[in-house]
Formats: structure tokens, C-alpha cells, sequence
């Protein structure tokens, strides 16, 4: 445990990670809390009070249908946060599998990994995503499984290159030489030296996946109303831009702010773990 929370702390202890970092911690704590932290239900309408400018009972404004945009905000966390964290999760299993598989047994399953991974690598992940959720259907479980296959290719590439840097290493054909199992080789030794830059990878690859989460939902194929998601927020506030610009420009910062915030930790904790240089090397 105390081996994982070095990089954190290390991260922690750069001014732009610390910043960064310290975001991302405060954002996840009032996604979780934000039930206590409102007096508002997120999906309550009040016309009567529709498009009102931020005040002291609305801090962040209505929206079109008078519902506290604060509190819609908080819960779209939740919504950016809880699928952009599955759908990389679940791509980021997958990928490893697929690619400490293909790189260490080799032969025609690599040659197919290879293959298949390279022909999907070839197309955007927005492209992949909207196929796939046309073929699933909207909402959360849609996103997430669209979101998954479209990062795939980057985890299966990442972690074949490194098993492939690292199965010639001499301690592994020593234990080799000892009678390790397949399983025991992949599993206590190459596997676990490989996780590093793919863990990283994917902490970057969720800001990304927020912003594909986000495109998504402004086109309606996200999460299906009344659940709140800062995409879907800001394609019912592009209606509103002249005359209540607060409904778009709001959720709009928070998904900017979150997406820096990812990409300046994750900067941060690739320089705590020296990963480019380790690269470089391999």
C-alpha cells in the first residue's frame, strides 16, 4: 500500500499537483455529499423561477425550467465522474488483458490482438463511440460501454509494448528457469511492473472520456433526462446563451476546470514516477 501512496504523495507535493490534485478531491467530496450540501431536488421544476441570475437562494442561477442550476451541476459530477471512471476501468481491465496476453504468449494471437486493435485505432474515439451508442442506445449504460470500446486499443497497445520490454528482462527468465507458471509470471512479475504507465495513461484518458461523455449527452445520447449531465446541461443552455448565458457557461467551467485538473495531475504524477524517462529507457 505504502508503495502505491509514494507517487501520490510525490504528485501531491508539486504546486500544480497539489492545486490539481486538491480539485479533483474537493469535486469527487461534493458529487458525494451533494445531497447534504443542497436543499434542492435536481429535478424539480419551478417554472415560476425559470432563468433567475445568481443570487443568495441560487447561487449559481435556474436553468430553463427553474430547477437551482448549482445542484444540477453537483449531481452531473456524479454523472461525468461515475461513467467516465467505469467506462475507463473496464477498458483499462480489458486492456490488459488483451496485451499482456498478446505480447507474452505471442503467435497468432498476438498477430490478432494486433490486428484488431490497429484497425479500431484507426478511428476516432468519438466515432466509435456514436456507432456504438446508435447500436446500444442512449443512456448511462450505453455511454459507458461506447466509452470502454473506444479506449480499448490505447490500453492494449500500452501494455503490450511494456510486456514485450520486459519478458526478456534477466529475472524473468530466471524465474522461468525455476518452474514459474504462465499465471505467476504474468501476474507477480510483468504485469505489476507494467501497471505504472498504464495506470496513468488511464487516469489521462479519463479527462478525455469526461469530454466524450459531455459530447455525447449535448447530442442527446448521454444520460436521458432528468438525470443531470454537464453535456446535456449545456445543450439545453446553447438555447439560452443570450438571454440566461449562466445555464451553458457554468457547466461549461466545471468540465473545463475538471478536465485541466485531470490532465495537470496526471502530468504531475508522471513526473513523481519518472515515467518518460523509464520510457525512453525501455
Amino acid at each position: 500500500m505504502m508503495r502505491w501512496l509514494a507517487p501520490l504523495r510525490g504528485a501531491f507535493g508539486r504546486p500544480m499537483g497539489f492545486v490539481a490534485g486538491s480539485w479533483l478531491v474537493f469535486l469527487i467530496a461534493v458529487a458525494v455529499l451533494a445531497p447534504v450540501l443542497t436543499p434542492y431536488d435536481y429535478d424539480v421544476q419551478n417554472l415560476a423561477n425559470a432563468k433567475m441570475p445568481p443570487d443568495a437562494a441560487h447561487w449559481m442561477g435556474t436553468d430553463e425550467f427553474g430547477r437551482d442550476l448549482l445542484t444540477r451541476i453537483l449531481y452531473g459530477a456524479r454523472t461525468s465522474l461515475t461513467v467516465s471512471t467505469v467506462s475507463i476501468g473496464l477498458s483499462l481491465m480489458a486492456g490488459l488483458t488483451l496485451g499482456a496476453a498478446a505480447a507474452y504468449f505471442g503467435g497468432w494471437f498476438d498477430r490478432v490482438v494486433t490486428t484488431v486493435v490497429d484497425l479500431t485505432w484507426s478511428f476516432p474515439e468519438i466515432l466509435i463511440a456514436l456507432i456504438l451508442v446508435a447500436i446500444i442506445g442512449p443512456g448511462t449504460t450505453g455511454t459507458m460501454v461506447a466509452i470502454a470500446v473506444a479506449y480499448l486499443a490505447q490500453f492494449t497497445r500500452l501494455t503490450r509494448a511494456q510486456i514485450l520490454s520486459l519478458k526478456s528482462e534477466t529475472y524473468i527468465e530466471a524465474a522461468r528457469s525455476l518452474g514459474a507458471s504462465h499465471k505467476h509470471l504474468l501476474f507477480r512479475h510483468l504485469i505489476p511492473n507494467a501497471l505504472a504507465p498504464v495506470l496513468v495513461a488511464a487516469m489521462l484518458a479519463t479527462g478525455d472520456a469526461i469530454i466524450l461523455e459531455a459530447t455525447l449527452g449535448f447530442f442527446g445520447l448521454g444520460a436521458q433526462p432528468p438525470t443531470p449531465s454537464w453535456g446535456a446541461m449545456m445543450s439545453s443552455g446553447a438555447a439560452q446563451l443570450f438571454t440566461a448565458p449562466w445555464i451553458i457557461l457554468l457547466p461549461g467551467l466545471a468540465l473545463t476546470m475538471t478536465v485541466i485538473a485531470i490532465n495537470l495531475f496526471g502530468d504531475a504524477l508522471i513526473a513523481a514516477l519518472d515515467i518518460r524517462t523509464k520510457l525512453r529507457d525501455a
